[in-house]
């Protein structure tokens, strides 16, 4: 039997209005092979505008690539940041400038 447009819609406030740990998900199989997952998919972060200075021609040669160069200075930040092994304390710097640990 094909639920009504309506019956799936009043099903959707019911579960909206519940607690995760009330919904039951028995039916929903396991997913074991995560190997096609992509990561950060739907993450978006908090971005801060900064002044940066760059050098001319690494600026130029960004800018030679397209119109998207701030864009791939940040993907070049984060492929560095993530290459690099996490210490065992993590420095911070705060809204002001300071540095937090």
């Amino acid at each position: 039997m094909r639920r009504t447009k309506n019956a799936r819609t009043d099903e959707i406030r019911v579960l909206k209005q519940m607690k995760s740990a009330e919904i039951d998900t028995t039916d929903i199989p396991p997913a074991f092979d995560w190997r096609r997952a992509v990561t950060g998919k739907f993450y978006r972060p908090e971005q801060k505008l900064v002044p940066i200075q760059l050098d001319s021609d690494v600026l130029a040669w960004l800018k030679g690539q397209g119109a998207d160069y701030q864009t791939r200075i940040n993907a070049l930040l984060r492929e560095s940041m993530e290459r690099t092994k996490p210490s065992k304390s993590v420095i911070r710097i705060s809204d002001y400038g300071e540095f937090a640990a």
